[in-house]
């Protein structure tokens, strides 16, 4: 029985037949599409567990593919590019990737990788139905993964809502960098810190939470960050 359907954008035929190959063999089935208008339909008719996306592209580049995805779907996203550095990477993240591969990669990573992402979504859907946070202005229904702030919907995407999950479960306890990304992204020693801060930040602005006087995410300075134990309101326990 397959793990899931994934779908690999990409231009280059023997990238794709690598990736392929090597997702076949841990049990993953695969379709390929060649530029980003075809891969926008394959989303739609297909609905892939995981979306592996080349940011070079033929019509649309892979960060505009990306931000329509996002309009309507939370399917993971992993990109990849041939350009180093972390201009790509702080990008990619920011439009809502939740992972970044340079080429040229190792098969086997890029497989693990995929691995770790689907089983940290799929063990967050499985999380406790009944569950809610409640903070008296932040509220978390775990269930309906909504969030609400001063009675208002906060729109936030997967990961980000993931980190201010893990964080607010529990209250005062300081998360270091690799630890998040461990647990929240399903991996460590494949991972990046920055990505922590860059989701940090847009968590940040979206809960109107000042990070010189935070109400909710405090920074642990050379660690990492911790939800405050009694935020702003918060109800008595």
């Amino acid at each position: 029985m397959s793990k899931g359907h994934i779908l690999i954008v990409d231009d280059e035929p023997g990238i794709v037949r690598l990736i392929s190959m090597y997702l076949e063999r841990g049990g993953y089935t695969t379709s390929s599409a060649r530029n980003g208008s075809e891969a926008l339909r394959m989303v739609t008719d297909r609905s892939p567990v995981l979306v592996i996306l080349d940011i070079m592209l033929p019509d649309i580049d892979g960060w505009e593919v990306c931000r329509e995805i996002r309009r309507t779907n939370d399917v993971p996203i992993i990109m990849l590019t041939a350009r180093e550095g972390d201009e790509d990477k702080i990008v990619g993240l920011e439009i809502g990737a939740d992972d970044y591969v340079t080429k040229p990669f190792v098969p086997r990573e890029l497989v693990a990788r995929v691995k770790a992402i689907l089983r940290r979504t799929r063990a967050s859907a499985a999380s406790e139905a009944d569950e809610v946070l409640d903070f008296g202005e932040l509220t978390i229904e775990i269930a309906k993964r909504e969030v609400r702030l001063d009675g208002e919907s906060v729109t936030l995407r997967a990961k980000e809502y993931d980190l201010l999950v893990e964080l607010a479960r529990r209250p005062g306890v300081v998360f270091p960098r690799e630890k998040l990304l461990q647990d929240v992204w399903g991996y460590d020693c494949f991972g990046d810190s920055g990505t922590i801060d860059v989701h940090v930040r847009r968590l940040r602005a979206k809960l109107s939470d000042d990070s010189s006087n935070p109400r909710f995410i405090e920074t642990v300075w050379g660690v990492g960050y911790r939800f405050k134990d009694r935020p702003s309101n918060a109800p008595s326990r």
